[in-house]
């Protein structure tokens, strides 16, 4: 079980400072296309969007965690509500957390094994319409 946890000491990062990588999520009403950063390491996967106070629309963050299993996060030292989606291997949505409160130290976890959480601003899954079973398009998932 991974437990996303606050870096202390660290500068703070903001929006826009990775590298992005193309991404689609698919819904009924057609393919929705972002941009992403992609956490892959222990250390990327910790920090997160932590102490970013802002992320464009087309923007999010992808965690990869390489292999399903039960995922837990939180928003500690997150300034930006964000909506949480939780995929498997194939990038199928399995949960969705919209709106996570920022600055919180509540888990945020869903119950399905999870290969994958993609997070854009809160309220972005809504408006796109995501749903349970829609499809995340990325080269880290298997067809």
């Amino acid at each position: 079980m991974l437990v996303l946890a606050a870096i202390l000491g660290r500068a703070p990062a903001f929006a826009g400072e990775g590298q992005f990588e193309p991404l689609s999520i698919v819904t009924a009403t057609g393919a929705h296309p972002f941009s992403v950063e992609v956490m892959r390491t222990p250390p990327e996967l910790e920090k997160g969007l932590m102490f970013r106070t802002s992320m464009p629309a087309d923007r999010g963050m992808l965690f990869d965690f390489h292999s399903e299993q039960s995922v837990m996060m939180w928003m500690k030292n997150t300034y930006i509500p964000l909506d949480m989606i939780f995929m498997d291997k194939t990038g199928k949505v399995v949960g969705i957390v919209a709106n996570a409160k920022p600055m919180s130290e509540q888990i945020l976890s869903v119950l399905a094994p999870t290969y994958a959480v993609l997070e854009l601003n809160g309220g972005e899954a809504a408006k796109i319409g995501l749903k349970l079973g829609d499809k995340i398009n990325h080269p880290i998932f298997s067809p």
